[in-house]
This record gives structure tokens, C-alpha cells and sequence, in this order.
């Protein structure tokens, strides 16, 4: 239900301070995993004249969204879809270019919270996870039917977790004795294979629930194809802003921003340019912006978060 969709905005005067619009125009904003409406309600506030698409796969994130942004109803489009169908989206409502890009990745503190949608370890639920409730793929069907080879990748992929193989051999054995069908039946799996963790050291389940998170809901691939059309989509001088919680994540957003800022890419030693290549962006954040003391003091779960922005430089 929508009412219990309660979560706290990270990095908000990160936000605020680098994502800006003109105020003597109106201008746009793609808030493409809008959740319940935190950050595009700061920006709304502060930008009379601006106008947003939000997109969100969670349906209780969307209509939690719908009362946040109430205040600047006739300025707000919600759309539900992924946010890799932004450029799809933006057509429906004839933008063909925006000022302006938020992603903010990655699970959020409802969908943790409430044991019905399974993503924490911490709460006994059915092992669903899904972003997207509209999605077949839930984390037990994975579990239950995923190769040992498949799993092994994704826990170490996904999840950087060190016995990898172990977990997919003890997932497949345990599997045919008994289904996988709730939080604690994998938890305790991850307890057994990398024993009970220490003080100071993450949970055991920490780790697998993140790379089984991440598999049920694409989120790398997700990201990887959204960042060049985010691109396309920005005006000259617009900007991107990308908030990621994980190693992962991050290091798909700091490459891509690199890569696109660069104006070269022949081999060192070339003494003229033979590459051609365009640069698109500048990077507008030198490094990462991470949570004040003042906020992580309010809320932990801003912790691991990460802010990246860069602006577009050609037309």
C-alpha cells in the first residue's frame, strides 16, 4: 500500500547543489527511479517552472509518489516502467530532450523493510525480491531452476562473495530436497557454507541476497543501457546525477562518465589523433560524493551511497 511506502532521500543537498535548472524558463527533469517522490519533490519546490517525468517498477513506490508530489500535481507525469525505457517514456508525453537526469539505484527502504517482498535476510518472507511485481522471475523460481554454473556467476559476480562455488553447490543440493521458498531457507544456507559471521564483519547473507537481488532484477544491465540514453536524451548543459549504493553500480557510472569525457582514446605514443572520438560529457563531481556526518547521523542507510554527476557539453 502506498501510505507504507516511507523513505528517506539520501544525499538531498548533494542533490540540490549540482542538479540545477534555470528559473526564468521552464525547464525538465527525468527522476528515473522516482520512488516515493523525495528528491523530485525538493527539486519541484525550488524550480516553480519545472516540470517532471518520474518513473518508477513499483507500483506502491508510484502511488506514494502521487501524494509527495501532489503540491505540483499539473507540473508531475508518473509513469510506470523501468528506467531503461526513459527515452520511450519522454516520447509518450512529446519530450525529445530534458535539462536534467536523476537515477538514484538500487533497493529502497520500503521494499527492505516490508518482509512481503523478501529482500532482507532479516525478515522471515517469501523469497520474491522482485522490483517489478509484474515479473515472473521472483528469487526462489531463480534459486529453484538456475544452473549451478548460473549461480555460481551470480553470487560471485553480483555479489563478490568468496566461496561462490560452494553456495551454488549447496543451493542445487538443497534444492532437490526441499524447495527454496523463504528469506530464512537461504539465510541459513549462507550461515552453513560461510559460517556465522564475526563482530565487525558483514553478515553472512549479506552478500548473496545482494547478488540475488541484482539477478532477479537486471539492475547492472539496467544501468549499463540507461547511461548512454540518459546521454542522448540531455540538452547541452543539461546534467546527469547517478546515486549508487554499491561497488558495482559505481564503477559502471565512473567508467561510463570517464569514457565519455574523454576526447582521446588512441594509444599513448600516436603523434597525431587518428580516433575521432567526441566527447559528450564533463565530469562535474572530481571524485564521489558521499553522505555528510550530519546525515549519516540521521540516517545510517546513507552509509554506502554514492553521487556522480557530469553534464553534456555538445548538442
Amino acid at each position: 500500500m502506498a501510505e507504507a511506502f516511507e523513505h528517506i532521500p539520501v544525499l538531498k543537498e548533494a542533490v540540490l547543489k549540482y542538479l540545477t535548472f534555470p528559473s526564468d524558463r521552464p525547464s525538465r527533469l527525468i527522476d528515473g527511479t522516482v520512488g516515493g517522490g523525495g528528491h523530485s519533490a525538493m527539486l519541484l519546490e525550488r524550480y516553480p517552472r519545472l516540470e517532471l517525468l518520474g518513473i518508477d517498477r513499483d507500483e506502491s513506490a508510484l502511488k506514494k509518489a502521487a501524494e509527495t508530489l501532489a503540491f505540483a500535481k499539473e507540473r508531475v507525469t508518473l509513469i510506470r516502467g523501468n528506467y531503461s525505457e526513459m527515452t520511450q517514456k519522454a516520447r509518450q508525453i512529446s519530450w525529445d530532450k530534458v535539462d536534467g537526469i536523476l537515477l538514484d539505484i538500487g533497493v529502497s527502504s520500503p521494499q527492505i523493510d516490508h518482509p512481503e517482498r523478501g529482500f532482507s535476510w532479516r525478515k522471515v518472507g517469501p523469497l520474491d525480491m522482485r522490483m517489478d511485481q509484474r515479473s515472473s522471475l521472483t528469487a526462489s523460481r531463480l534459486l529453484n531452476t538456475a544452473s549451478e554454473k548460473e549461480l555460481e556467476y551470480i553470487m560471485r559476480v553480483y555479489g563478490e562473495v568468496a566461496k561462490s562455488r560452494k553456495i551454488a553447490e549447496a543451493i542445487v543440493k538443497q534444492r532437490e530436497a526441499k524447495p527454496f521458498a523463504l528469506t530464512n531457507d537461504f539465510a541459513e544456507l549462507c550461515d552453513d557454507v560461510l559460517g556465522k559471521s564475526r563482530a565487525g564483519h558483514l553478515p553472512s547473507p549479506t552478500l548473496p541476497f545482494q547478488a540475488l537481488r541484482i539477478a532477479v532484477n537486471d539492475e547492472l544491465n539496467e544501468l549499463s543501457q540507461s547511461l548512454p540514453l540518459a546521454t542522448k536524451l540531455l540538452q547541452k548543459s543539461g546534467r546527469i546525477a547517478v546515486i549508487c549504493f554499491h561497488s558495482l553500480e559505481d564503477r559502471i557510472v565512473k567508467n561510463f562518465f570517464r569514457d565519455e569525457a574523454a576526447s582521446c582514446v588512441c594509444p599513448p605514443g600516436l603523434p597525431i589523433c587518428t580516433c575521432s572520438k567526441v566527447q559528450t560529457l564533463k565530469i562535474v563531481t572530481r571524485k564521489a560524493v558521499t553522505a555528510s556526518t550530519a546525515e549519516l547521523e540521521q540516517n545510517r542507510r546513507s552509509a554506502p551511497a554514492k553521487l556522480r554527476v557530469a553534464e553534456k557539453i555538445i548538442t
